[in-house]
Order: structure tokens, then C-alpha cells, then sequence
């Protein structure tokens, strides 16, 4: 692949990863607002049960933690997951750059003169940037995709509770 394809492939990686850095903020920004209407509804629930006990809405009540509980479940589940798949690409880059430095090394030894040398440090300096940058980008896209999938089960849990809580009229 050509330096002006990887650029532009890398240029469109950027826009997504872009992009999708903006959905998650705005899943966030969500997530705030209707946790916030969720704890209000909550609150007037526990304030009704406080005054009139025998009234109380018990099922409202035991569903304010074991629904935190699954979607931190589903959250940490996610997390651990793609964090276990982000650390074998890892290893598997980095045992990749070892034989291809020992490779590199062993060019650059067997060298017959300067100009030689110089350009086999050359293209595996040129490359290791090569490679460097792209899997930077790799791993920033992969980082951003951990976020919005442990953002994701919370956000479900507080944006259907918001609307399943919210007062007629409102």
C-alpha cells in the first residue's frame, strides 16, 4: 500500500474514531439527563413509601439496585473482554516488531558498506513509524469501542427507566 493510501485510509480512521468519540460524549450527556429525571421519580417512590408505608412500591424499590447491578454487571463484562482481546493484539504487535527489528538488525550487520547500512536503518526506522502510527490509531479505536460498549448497558438501563418513570405531562 502506497504512503498517500495509508494516509488516506488513516485520515478516514480519524473521522470515525472522530465520530464516534462525539456519539459516546452525547450517549453520556444522555445518560446524565435521564439518570437525573430517574433519581427525581425515585425520590417522590421513597418519599411516598416514607409517608404511607403500606403503599409503598416495593417493586419500584427493589429494582433501584439490582438494575444498577446488571448494567455495571454488563458494563465490567465488556470492559474485561475487550480489554483481554486489546492486550493479545498488543503482544502479538509487539512480538511481531521484535522479529522484524532482529530481522532489521541482522541486515544491518551483514552490511557490505555505509550507504547500505544507511538505508537498510532507513527503511526500518521509516517503517517502525510506519507501523507505530497505525497501531497507535489501532489502539485508540479499539480504547473509544471500550468505552461506548461499557457506556452502552447504562445508558439502556437509565434511558428506559427515565421513560418508563416519567410523570404524565412532563
Amino acid at each position: 500500500m502506497t504512503h498517500i493510501k495509508k494516509a488516506a485510509r488513516n485520515g478516514r480512521r480519524l473521522a470515525r474514531n472522530n465520530q464516534s468519540a462525539a456519539d459516546t460524549a452525547v450517549a453520556g450527556g444522555e445518560m446524565l439527563h435521564a439518570s437525573g429525571e430517574v433519581i427525581s421519580a425515585r425520590l417522590e417512590i421513597m418519599a411516598a413509601g416514607l409517608a404511607n408505608p403500606g403503599k409503598a412500591d416495593l417493586a419500584e424499590i427493589s429494582l433501584m439496585s439490582s438494575e444498577k447491578v446488571e448494567a455495571i454487571s454488563a458494563s465490567v463484562s465488556t470492559v474485561t473482554r475487550n480489554f483481554g482481546d486489546l492486550s493479545d493484539r498488543l503482544t502479538r504487535s509487539a512480538a511481531n516488531e521484535i522479529h522484524l527489528a532482529s530481522r532489521a538488525a541482522a541486515a544491518m550487520a551483514s552490511a557490505t558498506h555505509p550507504a547500505a547500512l544507511a538505508t537498510l536503518q532507513y527503511n526500518y526506522a521509516v517503517g517502525w513509524w510506519g507501523r507505530a502510527t497505525g497501531q497507535m490509531l489501532t489502539l485508540n479505536t479499539e480504547l473509544l469501542k471500550v468505552q461506548a460498549e461499557a457506556l452502552d448497558p447504562i445508558h439502556r438501563t437509565a434511558v428506559a427507566n427515565a421513560k418508563r418513570l416519567k410523570r404524565p405531562g412532563t
